[in-house]
C-alpha cells in the first residue's frame, strides 16, 4: 500500500482546509479532558501524538485511489477463464457511527475475461475501502463495484464477515455476534450454478443464498 509522510499529510491538509496536527492533538486533549481525566498528568502528555499517528495509518485509505491499484493486469493467462478466489483477506476498519474497530475477513473473487491482476492488489483495494469510516454494506459495494469497474471481468463476488465492537463492547453487548454481507455481478449474480460453487470455494455456502 502506498504510504503516506507526515509531511505529504500536513500540505495536503493545508490545501484543503483540514486541520493541521496541533488542532488535532488539540482535539484529542479536549477529548481526555471531558473523558474525566487530565491530559497534562505523565501517562497521558504524550498520548495526543499517539493518537494522532495512529489515526494517520487507520484511516489512511481516504489518501489512496482503488481504481488506480488495479490498473495493472496481464494478459498472457493461456485462456485461464475459471474462478479466481482471493480468501480470508483480513479485515481492520472502523463504524463510521461510533469509530471503533470493525474486524473481520473479507472473501474476493472474480471471473476473468481476458485479464488478472496481481492477487495482492485485490488485498490492497479492500484496505484501501477498510481504511476509512464505514458501514459494512457499503464496503462490501464499494470493493465489488471498482472491481467490476477496472477489471470488466464476466463476474464479481465479495462476501464479508466481521464483528462490529459498536455491537460488541457497547450498547448490546453481544460479543458472539458477526455480520455477514454478500455483493454478487455479473455471473455470479445471475448464475445460481457459478453462484454457488464460489460459496463453495469459499467455505461458506450455507446461508449466503443473496446480496445484503
Amino acid at each position: 500500500m502506498n504510504i503516506v509522510t507526515p509531511v505529504a499529510r500536513e500540505a495536503a491538509a493545508a490545501s484543503t482546509g483540514r486541520p493541521s496536527r496541533e488542532e488535532t492533538e488539540a482535539a484529542i486533549r479536549t477529548l481526555l479532558r471531558w473523558a474525566g481525566d487530565d491530559p497534562a498528568r505523565e501517562g497521558l502528555v504524550d498520548t495526543p501524538a499517539r493518537v494522532a499517528r495512529a489515526y494517520e495509518e487507520f484511516f489512511s485509505g481516504y489518501a489512496i485511489d482503488p481504481v488506480a491499484l488495479l490498473e495493472r493486469t496481464f494478459e498472457e493467462t493461456d485462456g485461464y477463464d475459471e474462478i479466481v478466489l482471493l480468501r480470508d483477506i483480513r479485515l481492520e476498519s472502523h463504524c463510521e457511527h461510533h469509530m471503533v474497530p470493525i474486524i473481520g475477513r473479507v472473501h474476493v473473487a472474480y471471473l476473468p475475461h481476458h485479464r488478472v491482476v496481481g492477487i495482492s492488489k485485490l488485498a490492497r483495494v479492500v484496505d484501501a475501502y477498510a481504511r476509512r469510516l464505514q458501514i459494512q454494506e457499503k464496503l462490501t459495494a464499494q470493493i465489488a463495484n471498482t472491481i467490476q469497474q477496472v477489471l470488466e471481468p464476466r463476474g464479481v463476488a465479495v462476501v464479508i464477515e466481521a464483528a462490529h465492537q459498536c455491537m460488541t463492547t457497547r450498547g448490546v453487548h453481544k460479543p458472539d455476534v458477526t455480520m455477514v454481507t454478500s455483493r454478487m455481478l455479473g455471473a455470479f449474480r445471475d448464475d445460481p450454478t457459478t453462484r454457488r460453487e464460489v460459496l463453495a470455494m469459499i467455505g461458506n455456502g450455507r446461508g449466503m443464498g443473496g446480496e445484503r
